[in-house]
């Protein structure tokens, strides 16, 4: 099962955050998401561990509880839907058109 874990601490490392979850069972991988730009941590991650019954367990003890400093949110990862995409026009936020290379103003008669 994959398992978001959102609200971590700024210096929580991949690491420490699959320890976290060891103590509930196997885990194939941990890892904390990083910011490209600028190399900090989002203060999210993913946690996959191929036990249901193991992944649930953990979830529910350790979701809303205090982990390095911080008050961790832990629940099941929704899967991430086809033509899905993290960029920023995924977000609402600018979304680029393509260019012709050629600017065209508009033409104003302020005279009228």
């Amino acid at each position: 099962m994959n398992i978001f874990v959102a609200k971590l601490n700024s210096r929580t490392t991949s690491d420490s955050l699959q320890g976290l979850f060891e103590q509930f069972g196997e885990v194939s991988s941990a890892k904390v998401i990083i910011d490209k730009e600028t190399g900090h941590s989002k203060r999210f991650g993913f946690v996959e561990m191929p036990d249901d019954e193991q992944a649930n367990a953990a979830i529910n003890q350790l979701n809303e509880t205090l982990f390095e400093g911080s008050n961790i949110v832990v629940k099941k990862a929704r899967p991430k839907e086809e033509g899905q995409n993290s960029g920023p026009s995924q977000r609402g936020g600018f979304q680029r058109r393509p260019s012709n290379n050629r600017f065209q103003s508009p033409r104003r008669d302020y005279n009228e």
